[in-house]
């Protein structure tokens, strides 16, 4: 006994070594600014405002709101969380010895030719039964020697907080697809009040046409094109109306409700972008995204993987104990202290056999350990190539919407002259028709810019770790 102590305390001197060395997170290769921004030292950006600040729209906020609470990704993300939780609770178990409690009553009959029921016979008992009853409590307790529960720990509780990084990640893209949805839907609005107003246009160029038809100062052929511009023109509204309908649904589904009709209080031109769209700079944004941080913390998971591995490598120190009373009669079961019994063990397991195995799986996460530092390289990579794609979108399309605003004006000058130097006939009813349709076409390209610039916003807010608060 003393020396199953002696040993045991040996080993426990032990435990404070690693019999692994954990990869350190590598520091990311990044730049002092982001491309198309201005070098700043300012460590603040956009990403550090409530979504509820950084979009300002009532009804925007509504549907945003809803989706947070009733998306059932974000839902599911929510249960991860709390199994994830329980798991880390666990774990923090393994370090307290095993206890069980055990109660057992055992008749047996051995054969006549046995030893024990030859026994039986020359002892004259009277009863060819053998009978044991015992009550006993076992007790079992592994030492973390080479710290492979410190490692379980380390495991579990990096996994829990994967499961908060994922549900951030999940309520971020939640805030951009609604965003970027409900602008699409302001899109479809400005665009189908673009198209029922050029019916009218078109429509009342039509009946001038007619007139002159009758008058017989124009041929069939320009009533049939002043007819296929209306006809153009009345096409688009249905199409509309069958995207807003169709968007409305995806928005409402996406908000965890039943498809209904959304209510909007303001049009695409009121939307206006935040004054100041700051950055910051990469090292603040890496710390902010949670794919980042959850790449991150699946190196602490790949570290505690190898090191999980690499201990189940090495002996394992066990001490058993069990104690209770034992008896082979009933009447005698609980007579103490002549029923007590007590076994005291200690053990040295060490893997021989399966050692291949076990090193094969230590190997594999030490290959394992090596993707996921290449993966958070990626996902850093990534991340700042998102910001920048999103920032050069924004400066592009606010140059794009400066010309189409100015192609528009242009052409609504050109189409009301045109109209009126037709009606004093001084235009015949083609540079009409072409003017007309140009301003269609125009104003229909200048919502659509809209909509791209602000969509553009939402991923530079989205790209900066924005969302999640």
């Amino acid at each position: 006994m003393k020396n199953i102590l002696y040993s045991a305390a040996f080993l426990l001197l032990l435990s404070a070594c690693n019999v692994s060395k954990d990869v350190q997170t590598p520091k990311p290769a990044l730049p002092d600014t982001f491309r198309n921004a201005a070098a700043t030292t300012d460590t603040t950006s956009i990403g550090d405002i409530q979504y509820r600040s950084f979009f300002a729209d009532p009804t925007l906020q509504t549907l945003i709101d809803s989706a947070i609470i009733r998306n059932y990704d974000m839902q599911i993300a929510v249960k991860n969380i709390e199994a994830s939780q329980l798991l880390f609770k666990q774990v923090k178990w393994n370090n307290v010895p095993q206890i069980d409690l055990n109660v057992s009553a055992n008749s047996s009959r051995p054969s006549d030719n046995s030893l024990d029921g030859l026994s039986l016979a020359q002892d004259n008992i009277g009863t060819k039964h053998i009978e044991t009853y015992q009550a006993d409590i076992s007790l079992s307790w592994e030492a973390d020697i080479w710290g492979k529960i410190r490692s379980q720990s380390k495991l579990a509780f990096a996994n829990y907080l994967q499961t908060q990084e994922a549900k951030k990640l999940i309520q971020t893209n939640i805030v951009a697809s609604v965003s970027q949805g409900y602008y699409n839907l302001l899109m479809l609005d400005a665009q189908i009040n673009v198209a029922k107003s050029s019916v009218k246009l078109d429509d009342s160029t039509l009946r001038i046409i007619k007139l002159q038809y009758d008058a017989g100062q124009v041929t069939s052929l320009a009533v049939q094109q002043a007819e296929a511009q209306l006809q153009a023109a009345a096409e688009l509204v249905p199409q509309f109306e069958q995207n807003i309908a169709l968007q409305e649904n995806a928005l409402s589904i996406l908000a965890g409700q039943l498809p209904e009709k959304i209510t909007r209080s303001t049009t695409l031109d009121q939307i206006t972008m935040p004054a100041n769209l700051s950055t910051g700079i990469p090292s603040a944004m890496v710390s902010r995204r949670p794919d980042v941080q959850s790449a991150e913390l699946a190196l602490v998971v790949a570290n505690a993987n190898v090191g999980i591995n690499k201990a189940s490598m090495y002996p394992a120190l066990r001490i058993t104990a069990d104690g209770g009373v034992n008896s082979f009669k009933a009447s005698n079961w609980f007579n103490i202290p002549s029923s007590l019994f007590g076994i005291v063990a200690g053990s040295v397991l060490q893997p021989l056999l399966d050692h291949k195995e076990l090193k094969t799986q230590y190997d594999v996460a030490q290959v394992n350990r090596e993707k996921a530092v290449l993966q958070f390289r990626q996902t850093v990579l990534n991340a700042v190539g998102d910001v920048s794609d999103a920032l050069v979108k924004i400066e592009k399309l606010n140059q794009q919407e400066v010309i189409a605003v100015q192609r528009v004006n242009t052409l609504n000058h050109a189409t009301a002259n045109a109209s009126l130097l037709f009606k004093n006939g001084m235009a015949d009813y083609l540079e009409v028709i072409t003017a007309q349709g140009n301003v269609l076409e125009s104003q229909l390209e200048l919502a659509t810019i809209k909509r791209d610039e602000l969509s553009a916003v939402s991923e530079l807010y989205q790209s900066l770790g924005g969302g999640w608060r």
